[in-house]
């Protein structure tokens, strides 16, 4: 008896990460899954008692019907673009994925690591913006960090675009 898999993609709602949501719905995402969109806002003085409530341990699991809704993810101020709501409301409705989002607040190296833990997710794709040598060396590489250091399998998938 196969169990329900908790597929997680790393977003920001940039071009490079709803490339990874997508290659991630076509080669991953199988019917009956739950895909957990994991976000991370950066640490912050906010006033908004939601958040503050929520900084530590990250948000509940908010479910599609809720993130998709401006109003609800405006309290927790995250714009969801609207390529990815395309994306993850056509493979709930096609493969009959349970679509989630959990948000963190903070370094996104450590808070993607902490959700593969605390979700807890069997898989993880991330996007790869595709920094060069210097910058990387510089700025660090959120993927190569959670391949390097998160506990479950992590799939990177490479921005096409070249600068």
């Amino acid at each position: 008896m196969e169990t329900t898999r908790r597929v997680g993609v790393a977003v920001d709602f940039s071009p490079c990460s709803n490339k990874a949501l997508k290659w991630a719905v076509d080669n991953v995402v199988r019917d009956g899954d739950h895909l957990i969109l994991v976000t991370i806002r950066p640490d912050g003085d906010y006033e908004n008692g939601e958040i503050q409530l929520w900084a530590v341990t990250g948000s509940p699991l908010i479910p599609l019907v809720e993130f998709s809704d401006p109003n609800t993810m405006k309290k927790y101020e995250v714009k969801v673009g609207d390529e990815a709501l395309d994306i993850v409301q056509t493979v709930s409705t096609q493969k009959q994925v349970h679509v989630l989002m959990k948000i963190y607040w903070g370094d996104p190296r450590e808070k993607i690591c902490e959700a593969i833990d605390n979700i807890p997710l069997d898989c993880l794709i991330i996007g790869n913006r595709g920094l060069g040598t210097l910058k990387r060396a510089i700025l660090g590489s959120v993927s190569n960090y959670v391949v390097n250091n998160g506990s479950c399998p992590v799939t990177v998938v490479k921005s096409s675009d070249h600068h």
